[in-house]
């Protein structure tokens, strides 16, 4: 039996000792006391002192000052913990550790929430005396955003108790999602060979040109949710009703208004990107059905999406991967390989695949005083090098950002997915200029495709199918399995149309998906940051060398801005809906420039 678990990328683990030792470490525990009593203290210091008003402006800074500092402190706690536990979700200390970095967080936050509440208190007027002044320049930004949430704030014991709560509830169905995926097997047989694998390696073989292969593991895939699937529907069922319980007690006008908010950004424009994005589904459809007659299938299926044209690309193992993604990084700027150097170095990367390690891959920013860490479940297939790239563009975009301090080093969802997004344009572009033959680049071109669809076009599918899923929870109760299955089927059959069939046993693969748990209405953010890269990059091919200062310095900004004020100092406007269709056009060019190609190599 081939257990599929050995890669390249065996050994390559991550060392967090920038941050603790390990769930026994003395500092850790000495931290986690100081971050309660600095609460504690800072608290009695400072309580009933913003809403007077009689601060100035120099003192309110030195309030600040110090909140943030508490900010980093518990930052650099709750980092440890989730890192530690994002590695083996099924080892009980790390998940102790994980529990008990939320429940010190959640009593850190509940004594610190009044700060945030005296400012909302405050009138217009003394707000806007405050924000005038120089002392505060640094901080304004993140002032003003805080104002932001007045509308919808509760009283401090109201938030208190919503806070306490959330470490036994959200947190808590967050953790048990985790450790359920975690712990899937998929196994399968194919051609004489019986496969066993993690969920992520799984969902891997989807990118292979073995057709039965493919259809073997999908099947293999859909059986283990299915096995899991109790559960999972517990979980999802009661994470939407949280939400859709804090929304009302917050009366918040609609389910996307928190992300709206964190995203800094108003409905007007998420409404614009989105009806932006459904409005072009034909390039979609356009695409597969050219597809299917390069490939020679009368009916592509949704195992079929994701499976490469005729054609090879060269493969790439871990080592291989890093090398063309430094490359790429160093032509565009030196400083940008320089920072993403430091990753492979310093040991700031876990790529290997372990049962029980959380699937996909992210960059974690952790705090300033220490830097980002980067986890990956690399399969040795042609898109992980393509996964390494984005997420080195995070990587760099959180390092370079560290200057701005623990409160303004994240950026908001919509302007995090640009660095991600344009390190992997900028592999893309430097691997289309190594390419010696038409098939070849039709080839590269087809997968880029393919991924740009899931970037942009799967990331508004998959916020309509939250959209209707919080809605239909909402209306109906607690949902069945089989109901969240045709809402899945139904949105995403938006996007493909007739050009590919979806069948039954694809409506379970709703259950898998980890931004539908942690972080609700997240998706759309991918779309806001594919569509933003290719007008970035459009500007990048007309400046030339001039434009590289001006990318790096937005990403240095990190969250210190909105991202309307921060792209519009590269002549970005995303309140303009021309934008998106900027962006969409491109890709739409993409399509015709394959189909050219296609017809120049006799595929179609």
């Amino acid at each position: 039996m081939s257990n599929g678990q050995s890669t390249s990328a065996d050994g390559i683990e991550w060392d967090l000792t920038d941050l603790y030792e390990g769930h026994e470490d003395t500092d850790l525990k000495d931290d986690m006391d100081e971050l309660i009593q600095r609460a504690e203290e800072f608290r009695e210091k400072y309580k009933g002192e913003i809403e007077k008003s009689e601060l100035e402006p120099e003192e309110l800074k030195k309030v600040i000052e110090e909140y943030e500092d508490i900010y980093e402190l518990f930052g650099k706690i709750r980092s440890f913990a989730s890192l530690y536990h994002s590695v083996d979700t099924q080892d009980p200390d790390r998940g102790a550790l994980l529990q008990k970095a939320e429940e010190i967080g959640s009593e850190t936050k509940n004594k610190l929430i009044f700060l945030e509440l005296e400012w909302q208190s405050l009138s217009d007027e003394e707000v806007e005396k405050y924000l005038e002044s120089e002392e505060l320049d640094h901080y304004e930004s993140y002032l003003k955003h805080w104002r932001r949430y007045t509308p919808y704030m509760l009283s401090e014991s109201e938030e208190q108790i919503i806070e306490s709560l959330q470490t036994t509830g959200r947190e808590a169905f967050k953790r048990l999602f985790d450790q359920t995926i975690g712990r899937i097997t998929v196994e399968f047989e194919h051609e004489g060979e019986s496969y066993e694998m993690v969920l992520d390696q799984a969902l891997s073989v989807l990118y292979e040109k073995d057709r039965d292969k493919r259809k073997a593991a999908a099947d293999a895939v859909t059986e283990a949710l299915k096995d899991e699937n109790k559960l999972l529907n517990f979980i999802y069922n009661n994470i939407v009703q949280n939400h859709s319980t804090i929304c009302k007690f917050r009366d918040y006008p609609d389910p996307m208004t928190p992300r709206n908010l964190d995203n800094r950004v108003d409905r007007e424009t998420v409404d614009a990107l989105m009806e932006a994005v459904e409005e072009n589904t034909d390039i979609v459809k356009k695409f597969y059905r050219m597809k299917k007659k390069i490939v020679g299938h009368d009916t592509l299926y949704d195992y079929d999406r994701y499976s490469p044209l005729p054609g090879s690309v060269p493969e790439t193992d871990y080592h291989e991967s890093k090398e063309k993604v430094l490359e790429a990084y160093e032509a565009f700027s030196p400083e940008m390989k320089e920072v993403a150097e430091k990753f492979f170095e310093n040991g700031w990367i876990d790529a290997e695949l372990k049962e029980g390690k959380r699937g996909g891959a992210f960059s974690a920013s952790t705090v300033p005083s220490v830097h980002p860490y980067i986890l990956l479940n690399f399969t040795d297939k042609p898109r992980d090098t393509m996964t390494m790239a984005h997420e080195l563009g995070h990587g760099v975009h959180q390092y370079l950002a560290r200057e701005q301090g623990a409160l303004q080093q994240s950026t908001p969802l919509t302007t995090a997915e640009m660095a991600s997004v344009f390190g992997e344009t900028i592999l893309f572009e430097k691997l289309l200029e190594e390419v010696e033959d038409a098939e070849t680049e039709l080839r590269l071109i087809g997968d880029k495709l393919q991924k740009d669809f899931a970037t942009v076009f799967r990331q508004v599918i998959m916020t309509r199918f939250e959209q209707m899923l919080h809605e239909a929870r909402r209306e109906k109760g607690e949902l069945k399995s089989e109901e969240i299955n045709e809402l899945w089927i139904e949105a995403n059959q938006m996007e493909f149309h007739d050009s590919i069939e979806l069948r039954d046993e694809y409506g379970w693969w709703w259950s898998y998906v980890l931004h539908f748990v942690h972080y609700p209405f997240y998706c759309y953010a991918y779309a806001f940051g594919e569509l933003l890269v290719l007008a970035l990059y459009d500007i990048y091919r007309e400046k030339g060398e001039e434009f590289v200062p001006q990318y790096l310095d937005l990403l240095k900004a990190g969250g210190s801005e909105d991202p309307k004020d921060l792209l519009a100092q590269i002549g970005v406007d995303i309140t303009d809906p021309d934008f998106w269709q900027r962006g969409l056009s491109v890709i739409r060019e993409t399509v015709d420039r394959m189909e050219s190609l296609a017809e120049e190599t006799g595929k179609i």
